[in-house]
């Protein structure tokens, strides 16, 4: 059994969202604000029972509601029949799970009908009015009374507003009194239908919790705090430190003072006659889940080691500060300190990874668990959904790598697990840390696009979010696919956290467009823009995630101009030549010309399209620079950066102090202006400087001109300046629209 989907609604930004889950690992991605949480957070609230709060209900509905409560305050308004009118207002959250015919003991309260011979059940948990006729006649009272005493003083000149003002301010205060969950039985017929069914059209469950004994569910939360040993603050020493979560676990799984077995008595009797017997006894029973934490191959060689001495008795042996330490001489056994004294990093690894040990033991109930009455009438939950938020937090980036690899690893490590397939653990991470993304496999990613006021199908009237599923990128694993894959996988996976997207051609573009940002475009500096390097050959094949991503994006590529017969030689740029330009993004993805004389006049570089959300692409390739030499004015082309960023720069170039030139290229390049040769002998000793010399010429011309030259002081190729604009402007439009 496992989960196959959710669909949220209602839930802050999820107004109506849509989320498949992977077998196994699912990573939720996106930009700032996208979303990511509040998805976390319905799960935590739907399926932990943990409380919703009247925030937790989309902005956009507090219209709806107060319409409600100005219909209820009519005097000849009568009590409402149900609470169906509440339908497109509450947070409600649709559960769907695999089940095959054999499990259907488990799910025998939920099957929509005697028919069902398996596959899928739904149900769908909501936050509906307990009573619909106790909320009204509880606010009318309350919105009565408060009128009435506003006007016990008609001579007052105060603006006050007596509680309740309207109904959403009634319920914000009462909440929790007049809502709870109600849950339904979904019909499998109705898995794949957008908007999900009404719920007037389900048949209500006799528990508000048909879940309970399904889906156990265990949470790392995003804010884990750790207790500085210098620090004073209570609340970053309770419950945090690894201490305490062995000391838990031990509580539960490895304590011999309940229902001890004769090994147990034998450690009690041990502990009396010398307290270094019960050390090595408790290091025994440790001695798995250490091997398994050592087994994520961190720490290191010179990283201190994990022991665990205890105090006098067996209650207390895991509750002082001391009682965990780390080795630090494998030689001394008596050099050693306190975990509050490791590094925060090494602390958050290992306390994470015992959580999910933890976690996993819970639910298989290991050792003592199994006798714990609280478990003796349960049996193991079918599914086990572990939720991680964050898990970057507090993890270096090569910790993080460690934990995305092993995490499932180490949830699924038990005997039971392996061999009952039907048992499922899944697990849901939330993370803006690109090193996550690029160690997961791309079909597990769900991307979380927000959508602009009045985008999408509901025409809302704030921001919300949609999830796309990454897996559906491309419909087959044709070349295209592999290639993004694997490239993605080599680089940081910025772009599915950016608020938009740079495509540079080469290694110098990829080194100065941040400059160019820094220095030039404060409004874009200020934002999150992932720049990717990928030559202009294969810009193509990023063209179906760009759109389902529906990012503003900016490709800056080469024009390459080449002959037009034969094999396309390269070519120096020139008017009237016949040349075309061999840039495949430029002639076949998006003018679709190639004629080298249309596309240096052409104004067409922004693309608009739909799919499935608005989103625009703008293309920068070298258009004509004018220049001054010898107080005449020449029109010169340029075919890749570096020409262009030259002649853009040509003064700069030719007053630069030879003092402050550290390049034998940028020289050769100055004495080429300064030669008093003809501008043709110019244009072209540069085209051919430019491209002779080793494969890496680009990236060193671009760290020499940096060196050289303050970047500030740059003139920004035209074409790239005006890419850069367009860019700044896409952005700010989305945000007056989230105004």
């Amino acid at each position: 059994m496992e989960i196959k989907s959710i669909n949220i609604q209602n839930f802050r930004k999820l107004l109506n969202c849509h989320i498949e889950l992977s077998r196994e690992n699912t990573i939720f991605v996106g930009a700032n604000n996208s979303g990511k949480t509040s998805a976390i957070d319905a799960l935590k609230k739907f399926l932990d029972e943990r409380k919703l709060l009247f925030n937790d209900i989309t902005l956009s509905h507090r219209t709806k509601i107060n319409n409600i409560g100005n219909k209820w305050v009519q005097e000849e308004t009568s009590i409402p029949e149900d609470f169906m009118e509440w339908e497109s207002i509450v947070p409600k959250m649709d559960i769907w799970l695999k089940v095959t015919p054999q499990e259907i003991h488990h799910v025998i309260n939920i099957i929509p009908t005697l028919k069902w011979r398996g596959n899928y059940v739904g149900v769908r948990l909501a936050f509906f009015p307990n009573e619909i006729d106790k909320l009204f006649i509880d606010y009318r009272n309350s919105y009565y009374a408060a009128r009435n005493s506003e006007k016990t003083n008609p001579n007052s000149t105060s603006d006050i507003i007596l509680f309740p003002k309207d109904l959403c301010d009634y319920i914000e205060n009462k909440f929790s009194s007049h809502f709870s969950i109600k849950a339904f039985i979904l019909d499998p017929d109705c898995m794949e239908k957008q908007p999900p069914p009404a719920t007037s059209n389900l048949i209500e469950c006799s528990t508000n919790n048909p879940l309970k004994g399904l889906i156990k569910v265990d949470i790392i939360d995003a804010q884990r705090g750790f207790s500085d040993p210098d620090s004073s603050h209570e609340s970053s020493k309770k419950g945090k430190l690894l201490s305490s979560q062995l000391s838990n676990y031990y509580d539960k799984h490895l304590d011999p003072e309940k229902n001890p077995s004769t090994e147990d008595l034998e450690i009690l009797e041990a502990t009396e006659k010398a307290r270094a017997t019960f050390n090595e006894n408790l290091g025994k029973k440790f001695n798995a889940a250490i091997k398994e934490l050592e087994s994520l191959g961190y720490p290191g060689i010179s990283d201190p080691n994990l022991t665990i001495s205890v105090g006098e008795n067996t209650s207390e042996s895991l509750k002082h500060n001391s009682d965990v330490q780390y080795s630090l001489s494998k030689n001394d056994p008596m050099l050693k300190l306190p975990e509050k004294y490791n590094g925060l990093g090494y602390q958050n690894l290992i306390s994470m990874v015992f959580s999910l040990m933890r976690y996993r033991d819970d639910w298989m109930r290991v050792g003592k668990a199994k006798q714990n009455q609280d478990y003796e009438s349960m049996t193991i939950e079918p599914i086990h959904l572990v939720l991680v938020e964050e898990p970057e937090a507090h993890l270096h980036v090569q910790v993080q790598q460690v934990f995305i690899r092993k995490a499932y690893e180490v949830l699924t490590n038990h005997e039971f697990i392996k061999k009952n397939p039907n048992y499922s653990t899944q697990l849901v991470i939330s993370t803006h840390s690109s090193h996550i993304a690029r160690e997961t496999d791309f079909s597990n990613l769900r991307y979380f696009k927000r959508l602009l006021a009045g985008e999408g199908d509901e025409g809302c009237n704030i921001a919300t979010s949609r999830v796309i599923n990454l897996s559906e990128v491309f419909g087959n694993k044709d070349e295209t696919s592999k290639f993004v894959t694997r490239y993605l996988q080599t680089t940081h996976c910025d772009l599915f956290f950016a608020d938009a997207l740079i495509l540079v051609e080469g290694a110098a573009e990829g080194m100065l467009v941040p400059h160019f940002i820094r220095n030039k475009f404060d409004n874009l500096y200020q934002r999150y823009v992932s720049i990717l390097r990928i030559n202009g050959r294969h810009a193509y094949r990023l063209k179906n995630l760009i759109g389902k991503l529906c990012l503003p994006t900016l490709i800056i590529t080469d024009l390459d101009a080449g002959q037009k017969t034969g094999h396309h030689n390269a070519s120096q740029p020139k008017r009237g030549e016949d040349l075309i330009s061999t840039n495949y993004t430029i002639t076949k993805w998006l003018l679709k010309e190639n004629n080298l004389d249309t596309l240096l006049d052409s104004q067409n570089k922004e693309f608009s399209y739909k799919s499935p959300y608005n989103y625009s692409i703008h293309i920068a390739y070298q258009t004509p620079i004018t220049i001054l030499l010898k107080e005449e004015k020449k029109e010169a082309l340029a075919g890749t950066f570096e020409d262009s960023l030259i002649y853009s720069n040509f003064s700069l170039f030719e007053k630069l102090e030879d003092n402050a030139i550290d390049s034998s290229l940028i020289r050769k390049v100055k004495e080429i202006i300064n030669s008093g040769s003809s501008f043709e002998m110019i244009n072209e000793q540069i085209y051919e400087t430019l491209r002779k010399g080793p494969s890496g010429q680009k990236a060193e011309f671009a760290l020499d001109v940096i060196f050289a030259i303050d970047p500030s002081e740059i003139t920004v190729p035209e074409y790239i300046n005006e890419g850069l604009f367009w860019l700044q402007n896409a952005i700010g439009m989305e945000d007056e629209d989230d105004e």
